[in-house]
């Protein structure tokens, strides 16, 4: 009599279906990094808060690069950089302390984004920081704040002046650092991560031809950009339209980030 083999349930079985859609959509964002030329070997990190009231979130396996990241491969850490899930794959202390900072201190902050692009740390290293140069600029330029390096960030009480420095705004330039991005959702953080670094790359573009032979801007055109790019508008943009189509590109290319 043949007997039914027994397998061991999947981390699709052992999560909410809303977790699992997070890990789909944090897992799609990590191909899109990849894709896109931003990322930086296995450093660097994205990462999303888990619904419930536990505070706890998902971030990359420290052993992974980002193209051969999974929805299934994401590690769930709580607040403290503990695992709640038993997995092997280590954690960055770094990506925890950044990371957490932002998630346990702004509701809205579901999903935090940080990158060490070429261009956005030559931005970051800038002392006028981003221009309002570019219409990208102009779009991304009115949330940006900025943090001072104080190292790898690997000490918790740099936590506090993240949070401080970040204050409301949803886009920071970490000097010397890189570039971050946070959002009510994944797809939120991602369209601004996509401003914010095209920004950086036109202005080390632009400033090839000399700061003396740039056009300024009207007075009053960033001001008019910002309102025709901030709101409702900016959220129907990034999970209504702009998203979908980036998971139908990644879907053409490998499918298999929603394993």
């Amino acid at each position: 009599m043949a007997t039914a083999l027994r397998t061991e349930p999947t981390v699709r079985d052992l999560v909410s279906p809303e977790e699992w859609a997070l890990r789909v959509d944090l897992a799609a964002a990590y191909r899109l990094v990849a894709h896109y030329g931003w990322d930086d070997l296995i450093f660097t990190h994205l990462s999303a808060r888990v619904p419930g009231p536990e505070h706890h979130f998902l971030i990359n396996p420290y052993t992974h690069m980002f193209e051969e990241i999974t929805a299934s491969s994401l590690v769930k850490i709580d607040v403290n950089g503990d695992k709640v899930m038993d997995t092997p794959a280590p954690v960055n202390r770094a990506g925890f302390v950044i990371h957490s900072a932002i998630h346990a201190a702004r509701d809205d902050a579901v999903a935090v984004l940080h990158l060490h692009t070429p261009h956005g740390q030559a931005v970051s290293a800038m002392a006028e920081g981003l221009l309002p140069h570019t219409q990208t600029a102009m779009i991304a330029g009115h949330d940006v704040a900025y943090h001072d390096f104080e190292g790898i960030a690997t000490e918790l009480d740099e936590r506090e002046r993240l949070v401080e420095d970040l204050g409301t705004k949803h886009s920071m330039i970490l000097r010397n650092h890189g570039t971050l991005t946070v959002g009510e959702s994944i797809p939120q953080a991602f369209l601004r991560m996509y401003f914010l670094e095209r920004a950086c790359e036109a202005q080390v573009l632009m400033l090839s031809a000399g700061r003396e032979n740039l056009n300024t801007p009207n007075q009053g055109v960033a001001e008019k950009v910002e309102g025709q790019s901030s709101g409702p508008g900016m959220r129907m943009l990034a999970d209504g339209l702009a998203w979908p189509a980036l998971l139908r590109k990644l879907d053409r290319i490998d499918p298999s980030f929603r394993d």
